[in-house]
């Protein structure tokens, strides 16, 4: 089921766009708290608060090595462990920005691009997300986890493994709760055509749209679709 699993991703940096992108079926959303100001303008609150599924920060693996086939293989060497570690931990990674997907030892070697380190010279580096269950909804127990993960990571050679940003959030499969929203939006619409009387109608448009994010709390995402509620006369 992991294998299946896409991410799209809010980007840790902060530089996301200023719309979250629509989800897919078995997306995996990666919120962070960059988003938390940028949604709280856009959204009505109409929607539904969830628990997040996991706490996720992003990574990276620098080298060094003169000879430039020992460095790309001290940094992949790196990788390799590291998976290795997180499969006896209970930690996973995941590639790629935008839409992430799990990092494994059957794929590491192929889907992770070296890039040059601009503040470093004659090196290079790759990045990569890792992952811990909210099970609990303790973020603060969670994000221990992975500083700790990171700190126990195995270095090959010259590698070295850095956090990069800030961590967050991701929940799994949003578009699960769209049935959820809809009620929450139902019921809304009523409560405002009871507050206007009997000669007065709601009209709820766009409900086609995609489910959307905004994290609310530490753990908590609201999960929503950017509709339009109007209140008109009745015929």
């Amino acid at each position: 089921m992991q294998a299946m699993w896409r991410t799209v991703m809010i980007a840790i940096c902060g530089v996301a766009a200023l719309l979250p992108l629509p989800a897919f079926a078995q997306d995996e959303i990666v919120v962070t708290a960059s988003r938390r100001q940028e949604g709280a303008a856009q959204v009505a609150g109409i929607g539904i608060r969830h628990r997040a599924d996991f706490a996720v920060q992003r990574v990276t693996v620098y080298g060094d090595a003169r000879d430039k086939d020992a460095r790309r293989k001290e940094i992949l060497d790196t990788v390799r462990d590291v998976i290795q570690l997180g499969t006896k931990r209970g930690v996973q990674l995941a590639y790629g920005a935008g839409i992430i997907q799990p990092l494994t030892l059957a794929n590491y070697a192929d889907k992770l691009k070296l890039e040059e380190d601009d503040d470093r010279d004659d090196s290079q580096k790759v990045d990569f997300l890792i992952k811990t269950p909210l099970s609990d909804g303790n973020a603060l127990a969670a994000i221990d986890r992975l500083n700790s993960f990171i700190k126990a990571a195995p270095r090959v050679g010259r590698a070295v493994i850095e956090a990069e940003g800030e961590p967050g959030v991701s929940i799994v499969d949003p578009t699960q709760y769209r049935a959820a929203i809809l009620a929450a939006i139902a019921a809304d619409a009523t409560a405002a055509a009871k507050q206007f009387g009997p000669d007065y109608a709601v009209e709820v448009s766009d409900l086609a749209r995609p489910v959307q994010w905004v994290l609310t709390g530490p753990t908590e995402v609201l999960l929503y679709i950017n509709h339009d509620l109007k209140v008109v006369p009745k015929d």
